[in-house]
């Protein structure tokens, strides 16, 4: 177990799990994070999917406005990290489907 794993962290999960809209997951984020951290969080994500799709640092720089910092780390987690990125990536894509 990861040592940020804990039972508030397990709560936020079970939180997470329980949304059932879009609009429950908005306003859940919006109580929940500062509009910057939702910004950074999604730009995370779309740095992931372009890697996925393995497009170049330059152009996801370009394209996202993410520092090249980011996209290494997000890089790093996308290819060594627990498989988070990847599970989620891949899901999205059967719902494109």
């Amino acid at each position: 177990m990861n040592s940020w794993h804990n039972q508030s962290t397990d709560e936020l999960c079970k939180a997470l799990l329980s949304l059932k809209t879009m609009e429950e997951c908005y306003d859940f984020l919006d109580d929940v994070c500062t509009i910057r951290e939702v910004l950074d969080i999604s730009q995370r994500l779309s740095v992931a999917k372009m890697l996925d799709q393995g497009i170049s640092y330059s152009v996801i720089s370009k394209e996202t406005g993410a520092s090249t910092a980011t996209i290494s780390r997000v890089s790093k987690c996308y290819e060594y990290g627990s498989g988070g990125y990847k599970t989620v990536i891949n899901r999205l894509k059967e719902e494109e489907k």
